[in-house]
This record gives C-alpha cells, sequence and structure tokens, in this order.
C-alpha cells in the first residue's frame, strides 16, 4: 500500500499565501504524477495542479500564475505553493500519486488519495 499524508493547510486572509506538502511512503517503485486536487462544498472535486516525473507540470486555469507545483522525486514529496489566494479558492485540497508499487511478488500499479487539508481563505 502507498500513504500519502498532507501538511499545510488552513486559515489565511485573501492575498495571502499557504505551502501545502504531501509525502508518500509504502512499498513504492516509481511514481508516475502526483497531483493536487480541490473540492469545494457543493462542487465536484477537481484538478488543480499536477507533475510528472520528468517535471512537467499541469494547471488549472484559475490557478495559473498564482500556484506553483514542485515535488522532489527523491523524497517522493509534492509541494503546493499558493500565493495571491482568493475566497474562492477555499476548499478541502486532496493529494493524489499514481505510479508502481511492490505487491507480494509483483510490481503493480497504484493510485492513492491523501485523507485531504482544509484551506480557508477569508476576505
Amino acid at each position: 500500500q502507498v500513504q500519502l499524508v498532507e501538511s499545510g493547510g488552513g486559515l489565511v486572509q485573501a492575498g495571502g499565501s499557504l505551502r501545502l506538502s504531501c509525502a508518500a511512503s509504502g512499498s513504492i517503485v516509481s511514481i508516475d504524477a502526483k497531483g493536487w486536487y480541490r473540492q469545494a462544498p457543493g462542487k465536484q472535486r477537481e484538478l488543480v495542479a499536477a507533475i510528472t516525473s520528468s517535471d512537467s507540470t499541469n494547471y488549472a486555469d484559475s490557478v495559473k500564475g498564482r500556484f506553483t507545483i514542485s515535488g522532489d522525486n527523491a523524497k517522493n514529496t509534492v509541494y503546493l505553493q499558493m500565493n495571491s489566494l482568493k475566497p474562492e479558492d477555499t476548499a478541502v485540497y486532496y493529494c493524489n500519486a499514481r505510479g508502481t508499487r511492490w505487491s507480494t511478488y509483483f510490481a503493480i500499479s497504484f493510485d492513492s488519495w491523501g485523507q485531504g487539508t482544509q484551506v480557508t481563505v477569508s476576505s
């Protein structure tokens, strides 16, 4: 199994910054991609930003220029630097990782989620 543990959420005023971290642990062979998703009350979960093992990144239009995703492949960690936060960024943020892990006899794929961390931006 692969476990993801997030940290760094909290309450911030509009215009402020937060940095989320997510560390993956377990029988990991490799991680192909890591990402951050968010879900606001009454809305579907949406992709915020993603990064591949070759450091290719993708962002939701709503966060481009304000959020930056980065990763440390050696530590199986992914970060989300969030600047110029807006009230509409308020949501539970979830970390996701996809890759390959060891099973008893074979390497198999995994797609794991963190428990979520609350980000609240006040106006």
